[in-house]
C-alpha cells in the first residue's frame, strides 16, 4: 500500500506563509523544524490525513532556493510513506528510477528520507519517507 505522507510547498518567506497556510487549511502549524543538512527551515500542517511541508531555504544554494529561482514559489515534492526505505530503494533503482541520494538520509519530521530525480517520474520529485526508529 502507498500513502502520500505529506506534500512539500516551496515558499520565500515562512513567517509570511504559516499565517496563510492556517488560514487556508483552519489549523494551526503543529510543527516547525531546521534541516541543516537540506538548508530547509519547514512548517508543518495536518487536517485530518492531509500534511502539508511548507519550506523556505536558509541557504543560497539549497536545493529549495534553486527551485524557487527557476519556478517560482509552489508544489516542490510529493512524499510516500514507505514500510522499508532501503528495501524500497533497491527496488526502484532496479526498475530503473533514478536515486537522488546511495543512503536513506535524515529529513524533518523525524524520518528518514530518499528523493527520486524527477526527470524519471513524469516531472514530479518524489520523497521516500520512513519513520526513524
Amino acid at each position: 500500500m502507498i500513502r502520500v505522507e505529506h506534500i512539500g510547498i516551496a515558499v520565500k518567506d515562512l513567517a509570511a506563509s504559516v499565517p496563510l497556510f492556517e488560514k487556508l487549511l483552519n489549523t494551526s502549524c503543529y510543527k516547525t523544524e531546521q534541516v541543516e543538512t537540506e538548508g530547509v527551515n519547514t512548517a508543518f500542517f495536518q487536517h485530518g490525513e492531509t500534511k502539508l511541508e511548507l519550506l523556505e531555504a536558509t541557504k543560497e544554494n539549497s536545493p529549495i532556493a534553486t527551485f524557487i529561482a527557476k519556478k517560482g514559489e509552489g508544489m516542490h515534492h510529493i512524499a510516500f510513506e514507505v514500510a522499508d526505505i532501503g528495501s524500497e530503494m533497491k527496488r526502484l533503482a532496479g526498475e530503473g528510477f533514478t536515486l537522488l541520494n546511495e543512503q536513506p538520509k535524515p529529513g524533518a519530521d523525524n524520518k528518514l528520507v530518499c528523493f527520486l530525480h524527477p526527470k524519471g517520474t513524469n516531472g514530479v520529485l518524489i520523497e521516500l519517507c520512513q519513520e526513524r526508529k
